[in-house]
Order: structure tokens, then C-alpha cells, then sequence
């Protein structure tokens, strides 16, 4: 059989197993490792031996179990219902203020966690009760949730990136810093969103009521402004030393785990059970992350094998005669059709061994080591963009699992098509103009 009806054979075989709702990594890890005892007989497990050698010997992978653990711990001591509290207070009197804070609270989460899922459960338990009773349109709030956890898989520090760095050999620094000026350009064009919407139309964003600002005295709002702060100052206490080269990217994480934990035992907020939460969930995550990243080290070492990239190359680039910018925006357009029906890990890991190494191998007018950190980017926010695209948005039915039964799924589908506008926006932006995504490493050079 040639080469290439091998690799199709392959794809084809992992994707039909996805319709049977077993687990990703199970499936990809399968088809690789049967793949790779059939061409190369029993010197093919040899090559998910490698592989598993390869994620040990992985040193920024330490830094995944700590951000996830960070992030448990600030959700279950309720230190972002503080920030949410003081943005309350702060941003209220304006209209639209309180989504406004809404944004601004999941960015400064997705600075804690790195996951889309945590600023989610934050914005759907402390924010959405808030804006509904407030008065807020039900269709802008859960848009406002749904677009603002979606930060979490580009602002560092990203899992999401951690997973894509392993994949593409590419250094987690690099693309963490890297997805920092997207991801507060994304945020700026929703908190301008909201607000030129609330002014021409006060009724679906309406302001605190005077009486209740008068409530909140100076010295409370100070109080206030003080406890919210705190994870700002957690973010600084641990990305500081990590930019100015005090510390690595690893003992970074344990500063940022340290900090967090002293805060909340400040606060009294560091129970027993929290600690057992935040423990048995960051197993679990972590875990899960380690199992897809083998699965995918296996898949892509038979695909390597196989040639199937120079195959895939050839056909784009010598048949179809594609130019880069092409091939480059049908590799978007994939991952947003593979959106509506899988999470970001998924697609990651089924076609990372088929468009990071042609991506490298584009010409796109940047230098080598630059293009894989800039289409990390890219791949993040394409990613963002199918986690709100119906019909199976991931971010969608979270929405749903978490709102309350007077929001249906129609008010879901129809609350994310401006962000959506938004965030292909966004994309075009880091598309057309890459030193939006590349200035920042570029300029600090941190390791």
C-alpha cells in the first residue's frame, strides 16, 4: 500500500473512532501503536517507549499540574469572588460596567489557570446570577461568559500552549509570552463591544442604581479594591521573577502555587477540603494532559515514518500549486469545522503531526524559529473561535450545564455570533500583522 493511502487510512481509522465516544487519548494511542506493529513488526513499540521517555524527560511539563492546582485553589477559597466584588463595586455605576468587570474578572483568571473550563465555572456561579438579577440581557451575558472563558486557552499561563510546545518542540515561554498581546487585544475588542452597545442601548446593560452606589462608602470600596487585587498580585509575584530571568518557567509556577496558598491561608479560606479538591482535580487534569500528549507523540512518530507530511506537501503546494497564505488559511478553516464536534486537545493532537512541520516548512516570510510560535497563536485563537460555534461549541453546552432554564439553547447559539465577529477579527489582525503575537518574546528573550 503506498505511503500516503497509509496515512489517509490512518486519519480516517482515528476520526470514525471519535464517533464511538471513547476517549481521545485511548483512540489516538491505539491507532498509532497498531499502525506502527503492523509496518515495523515488534520493533515498532519502540516507538511509543520513545515517546513515553521523551514526555518524562519533558522539564516545563512540571509546571502543568502546578497552574492547574493554582487555579482550583483560587476558585475554591473564593478569591475570585473577591476580584468579581470589587469589579461590582467599581465598574457598576457605568452601563454595562458589571460585564465590563465580567471581561476583565475572566482575564485576570485566565492568568491564574489556563483553562477555558475554570473561567466558565467562575463566570457562570459568580457572575451570571449577578447580571441576570441586575437586569442584564440574558443573550449579552451568557455571550460575555462564554467569549471571556475563552481567554483562558491563549492569555499565559496556557495549557493549551503548554500541550501545543510539547507537540511542535517549540519553548512554553516563548508562546506564553507570545499569547499575552492577543489575548488583551481580544479582550479590548469585547470590553469595547460592550460598551458601545450599552450606551446606544442602555435597557440590555443598565447601570447599579444610585441609591445602591451611595451604599458603598469610600473606605469600603477601598476595602474592596484591596482583596480584589490580590490575584493581580499573585500574577505579579509569580510571572515577575519568571520575565526578568530570576527564576525558570518551572520554579516560577511553584512561586505562583506558594503565593496563592499563603493567601488564602491569610484569609483563613485553606480548609482540608480544599486542598483535597484542588489535589484530586489537578490528578485528574493532569493526568488526562499527559496521556493525550503520549498518544500524540506515538501517532506523530508513525506519521513521521511514514513521510505523510512531504506527501501532504506535494500534494498542496506541487499538484494544487497553493500559495502559503492558501494553505495556510485551509488549515484555520479545518480546525474550525473540527471545532463543532471536538474539544481543542482533540484537534490539536489529530492534525499537529500533519500542519506543524508544513507550517515550518511554508514560506511566510518570517524566520524559521518565529513561524511555529506564531502559528501557535493562530491555532489558540481558532481554537477559541470553534469552542463558540455552533452546532457543538464546546464553551456552548458548558453554557448550558450551567445556566439557569429560562436561558435556552437558542439564546446560547444567538448570544456568541457578535464575539464570534470579534474574534475572527482578532485573528485577522495577528494574521496580517504577526508582530502583534511575536513583539513581546522578541522583545524580552526569556527562555
Amino acid at each position: 500500500m503506498p505511503q500516503e493511502m497509509i496515512a489517509l487510512l490512518m486519519f480516517s481509522t482515528m476520526l470514525v473512532l471519535m464517533i464511538t465516544g471513547q476517549r481521545v487519548f485511548g483512540i489516538i494511542g491505539v491507532v498509532g501503536v497498531v499502525a506502527a506493529l503492523a509496518l515495523w513488526g515488534t520493533g515498532g513499540q519502540a516507538m511509543g517507549f520513545s515517546a513515553s521517555m521523551k514526555l518524562m524527560k519533558w522539564y516545563p511539563m512540571l509546571t502543568l499540574p502546578m497552574f492547574v492546582f493554582m487555579g482550583y485553589v483560587m476558585s475554591e477559597t473564593r478569591l475570585a469572588e473577591d476580584l468579581y466584588k470589587m469589579f461590582h463595586v467599581w465598574f457598576g455605576p457605568v452601563p454595562g460596567g458589571l460585564a465590563i468587570g465580567t471581561i476583565l474578572l475572566m482575564v485576570l483568571i485566565s492568568a491564574m489557570n489556563g483553562l477555558s473550563v475554570a473561567g466558565m465555572a467562575i463566570g457562570s456561579t459568580i457572575a451570571l446570577p449577578e447580571l441576570l438579577r441586575r437586569g442584564y440581557d440574558k443573550r449579552m451575558v451568557t455571550g460575555v461568559i462564554q467569549a471571556g472563558s475563552s481567554l483562558g486557552i491563549l492569555i499565559p499561563p496556557s495549557v493549551v500552549l503548554v500541550l501545543y510546545a510539547m507537540i511542535a518542540r517549540a519553548p512554553v515561554s516563548q508562546l506564553w509570552l507570545a499569547g499575552l498581546m492577543p489575548g488583551l487585544v481580544m479582550a479590548g475588542l469585547f470590553i469595547a463591544y460592550i460598551a458601545l452597545r450599552s450606551a446606544l442601548n442602555p435597557r440590555l446593560a443598565p447601570p447599579l442604581p444610585p441609591e445602591e452606589r451611595a451604599a458603598y462608602t469610600r473606605a469600603e470600596k477601598m476595602r474592596l479594591l484591596g482583596a480584589g487585587l490580590l490575584p493581580l498580585a499573585i500574577f505579579a509575584a509569580m510571572m515577575g521573577p519568571f520575565i526578568y530571568g530570576v527564576t525558570s518557567l518551572v520554579e516560577a509556577s511553584v512561586v505562583g502555587v506558594g503565593v496563592t496558598v499563603l493567601a488564602a491561608l491569610a484569609k483563613r479560606r485553606f480548609t482540608r477540603q480544599v486542598f483535597e479538591v484542588a489535589t484530586r482535580e489537578t490528578l485528574a487534569i493532569s493526568c488526562m494532559f499527559m496521556w493525550i500528549i503520549l498518544a500524540a507523540l506515538s501517532f506523530g512518530a508513525v506519521f513521521d515514518g511514514l513521510g505523510a507530511v512531504k506527501a501532504i506537501e506535494n500534494l498542496f503546494v506541487g499538484q494544487l500549486h497553493l500559495n502559503p497564505w492558501t494553505i495556510l488559511i485551509l488549515m484555520q478553516l479545518s480546525f474550525l469545522v473540527m471545532g463543532m464536534f471536538l474539544d481543542d486537545t482533540a484537534m490539536l493532537v489529530i492534525v499537529a503531526p500533519l500542519y506543524v512541520p508544513l507550517v515550518a516548512r511554508l514560506d511566510l516570510g518570517l524566520p524559521p524559529d518565529q513561524v511555529l510560535i506564531w502559528y501557535g497563536v493562530l491555532y489558540t485563537i481558532t481554537c477559541q473561535i470553534a469552542y463558540l460555534t455552533p452546532p457543538f461549541g464546546y464553551n456552548l453546552f458548558l453554557m448550558r450545564a450551567f445556566a439557569p432554564p429560562e436561558i435556552s439553547m437558542g439564546d446560547i447559539y444567538k448570544s456568541v455570533t457578535p464575539f464570534v465577529l470579534l474574534m475572527a477579527a482578532a485573528l485577522a489582525l495577528v494574521m496580517l500583522f504577526p508582530e502583534i503575537a511575536l513583539w513581546l518574546p522578541q522583545t524580552l528573550q526569556v527562555k
